[in-house]
C-alpha cells in the first residue's frame, strides 16, 4: 500500500495532515469523507458525479501536479458559490502519487 501526505484545512480552519492512499482509486471528495473533515451531507452530496459543487475546495499549494480542470468540472465551478481562481472539485482530483504534498482548503458549504 502507497499513501501520499495531503494537508486538508477543514470548514473551522483547522489543519489536518493526512495519509491518503493511491492503490484505492480514491478521489479527494472520498478522503474528506472518509477523514469526516466535513459534516455528514455536507460534501459529495452528488456522489462524486461533478454535478453540485459541495466537495470545493482551493488548493492553496501543489496545483501545478493536478490534472487539467475537464469541461463538467469547469462548468460546475461557473454556476457554483464561494468560488476563487484556485477552486477545484475535490470529486475530480483523483489521489496519485503526482499529487503529493497537495494542500487544500475546504470551501464553504452554500
Amino acid at each position: 500500500m502507497s499513501d501520499i501526505t495531503v494537508k486538508i484545512k477543514d470548514r473551522e480552519g483547522v489543519l489536518h495532515e493526512i495519509a491518503a492512499p493511491t492503490d484505492m482509486s480514491m478521489n479527494l471528495m472520498e478522503v474528506i469523507r472518509a477523514y469526516e473533515l466535513a459534516e455528514e451531507g455536507t460534501i459529495g452530496v452528488c456522489g462524486g458525479m461533478a454535478m453540485c459543487a459541495s466537495c470545493q475546495v482551493y488548493v492553496v499549494s501543489g496545483a501545478e501536479n493536478l490534472t487539467e480542470m475537464g469541461d463538467e468540472e469547469d462548468a460546475m465551478l461557473g454556476e457554483a458559490f464561494h468560488t476563487r481562481d484556485n477552486s477545484r472539485l475535490g470529486c475530480q482530483i483523483h489521489i496519485t502519487e503526482d499529487i503529493e504534498g497537495l494542500e487544500v482548503e475546504i470551501a464553504p458549504y452554500p
